[in-house]
């Protein structure tokens, strides 16, 4: 079970023992959570003086998100007058709350110190907004490295075929899958777009953000022992029961407590354990530097160009909020059959078993990773409403008319009440009923 510490405040316990914990783990884990920021800004205030508006000849300029919560899982060495902390705390550090002064010099520390090995999935954006986020708050300019750095992506290549050193295929899994195949754990990311800034937050988003973290370790764990059997030649003993399923390693994993044993005992000396360390850096170590050109959001002349006509329906169409505007594709009129039709995108496909379990056609893309245009096309041509929680998508609405809802739960059995709910379910109750009742009989249906 995992060890999960809330650090809130910079003059509590749990900072303090953060503060311990970065500075006595050789390996950390590293995530951030934010409220999903794709609103359009200027490069001024909207309004200056005294609620003037501002220029229209300024261009709108896309900011950063602001990091609402950083996940740190430490993989302590511990020593006997050390404090009373398990073997691998997550800490939840609530950026909303905490002084980011007073936790920008410790997080610095961490991240630029040579005998700290860093573990993320896909970190830089990460780090590209945190460090906007601490040096929006005073911080100097925020962070620009860490060193050394391992991506798990790239520690999984390396599980899969060692043979293929540093050169990974760009279509790469996701953490969740590759937590299925390495350690027969079920991630899941139904809350990977709930809003990380509203507080408190629940014990689900708790749990979720504080897994993201601690399973970095537990791969990492998999990857080292893997490093020591090839020194050693020798495989360490694991418990029944708990299968490495991934197709390279036909060995089984250690448990938790086992894995810690192994991280302190199987190199019992520090210099053996500093030396197996030194020895993954040495061959697999990364490191992410920031450029000044990551310090600015990215917007394409041509995006700037039609940012800047003026074109006041473009900009409704970029600005809108979601709501249903019209029938959908399954309605009689435009030639459907009357039932409804749903595509859920990558980020909720889970709710497409929950909708198929009340009887409601859903199905999920047929490409792995498809891209916006891509949805599109599978939801026009299946005469479907495409269900998502990604505001971008919303963009695209003129290409599809009424085939883009954004759902607005986060929580699956929410989503499905939602869907259930809204006011295009009534057309299809509508025409069930016309199916049953003469039409005289039948009540108005208002939406």
């Amino acid at each position: 079970m995992m060890e999960i510490h809330v650090v809130a405040a910079a003059d509590s316990p749990e900072f303090a023992r953060l503060c311990w914990a970065l500075r006595s783990s050789p390996v950390v884990g590293l995530d951030a959570e934010w409220k999903p920021n794709r609103t359009v800004r200027l490069h001024h205030q909207d309004t200056v003086g005294g609620g003037e508006s501002a220029p229209a000849a300024d261009l709108p300029a896309r900011s950063f998100p602001n990091v609402s919560l950083l996940q740190i899982a430490c993989r302590v060495r511990r020593r006997p007058s050390d404090p009373v902390v398990g073997d691998s705390p997550v800490f939840l550090v609530d950026l909303l709350s905490v002084p980011l002064v007073a936790l920008w010099g410790p997080l610095r520390d961490m991240f630029e110190s040579s005998s700290v090995i860093k573990l993320g999935f896909r970190f830089k954006q990460d780090l590209v907004y945190l460090s906007s986020t601490f040096s929006a708050n005073g911080c100097d300019l925020g962070f620009d490295r860490v060193e050394p750095f391992m991506d798990i992506t790239s520690i999984y290549h390396h599980l899969k075929n060692p043979t293929m050193g540093k050169k990974h295929p760009k279509d790469t899994k996701s953490l969740a899958a590759i937590c299925k195949e390495v350690l027969n754990v079920s991630l899941s990311k139904e809350l990977q777009c709930s809003d990380w800034s509203r507080r408190p937050l629940s014990e689900q988003q708790i749990l979720y953000a504080a897994a993201d973290a601690y399973y970095l370790l537990e791969i990492f764990d998999v990857f080292q022992q893997k490093i020591i059997a090839e020194v050693t030649g020798k495989s360490q003993p694991s418990p029944p029961g708990q299968k490495f399923i991934a197709t390279v390693i036909e060995k089984e994993i250690i448990s938790e407590s086992s894995s810690n044993k192994l991280f302190t005992e199987c190199c019992e000396s520090s210099d053996m354990l500093d030396d197996c360390l030194s020895n993954i850096v040495r061959r697999h170590g990364e490191k992410i530097m920031l450029k000044e050109s990551d310090r600015k959001p990215r917007t394409s002349r041509r995006k700037e160009k039609k940012q800047s006509s003026g074109n006041a329906k473009h900009k409704e169409k970029l600005t809108c909020d979601g709501d249903w505007q019209g029938p959908p594709p399954w309605d009689v009129s435009f030639g459907g059959d009357g039932s409804p039709k749903f595509l859920c995108d990558v980020m909720i496909e889970g709710l497409a078993k929950h909708l198929r379990c009340v009887g409601i056609d859903a199905a999920i893309p047929f490409l792995r990773k498809p891209d916006p245009r891509q949805l599109l096309n599978q939801a026009y041509k299946e005469k479907r409403v495409l269900l998502t929680r990604d505001a971008k998508l919303l963009r695209y609405q003129y290409l599809v008319r009424n085939q883009v809802y954004k759902v607005k739960s986060s929580l699956k059995n929410d989503q499905l009440l939602e869907v259930i709910a809204w006011n295009i379910c009534s057309v299809y109750i509508r025409h069930l009923l016309l199916r049953l009742s003469p039409v005289h009989s039948l009540p108005c249906c208002h939406g």
